[in-house]
């Protein structure tokens, strides 16, 4: 792989995040009843940034979660066969309520559909809503986001790399293109 280009910096990164927060908070009119979820790995650290964000904009904590949606994938038989599966942590019912799902980087959505399965199995949700960082287009389902980062029109033979402080100690997003 070829590192092609930085697309996000720290401070793009943090920019948009702060701009996906506002968003959510004017598109729901405030945040009751909201709850954020994101998936795991990234996901994780992004919703968590959005939590942050939010209560400092509306000075109210919004419960956060994470999902694994390892056993949720349509790819699994794919992956290794030493897939663990980490546990969701949801922080309430989800039931009846809005429920802000959070990935750094919407591809083919398939990831998020199955997320969407998970969090069904945990309750009903009044609505779902999803953020994503990077939206690099390439769907091959019907999934679109509600809230984007950065839309980045990507070839399929390049990779968009997230790289967030608290996995990676640095927080960046790159395209990479494959040889």
């Amino acid at each position: 792989m070829i590192n092609k280009s930085v697309i996000m910096d720290e401070a793009a990164i943090r920019r948009a995040l702060t701009r996906i927060a506002h968003e959510i908070i004017e598109r729901n009119k405030g945040v009751e009843d909201c709850i954020v979820v994101g998936i795991k790995t990234r996901g994780i650290y992004l919703a968590e940034r959005l939590v942050e964000r939010i209560e400092l904009i509306e000075n109210v904590r919004v419960p956060v979660g994470q999902l694994d949606i390892t056993f949720y994938r349509d790819d699994l038989q794919h992956k290794s066969e030493d897939a663990v599966l980490h546990g969701s942590q949801l922080p309430d019912d989800i039931t009846g309520k809005t429920v802000i799902l959070v990935d750094d980087v919407l591809f083919t959505g398939r990831t998020v559909r199955a997320a969407l399965d998970a969090l069904i199995d945990n309750g009903r949700p009044r609505m779902i809503q999803l953020a994503v960082l990077v939206d690099r287009g390439h769907r091959e389902l019907p999934i679109r986001p509600d809230f984007v980062g950065k839309n980045v029109p990507t070839a399929r033979t390049e990779i968009i790399d997230v790289q967030l402080a608290e996995v990676d100690a640095m927080d960046m997003v790159t395209i990479r293109q494959l040889i």
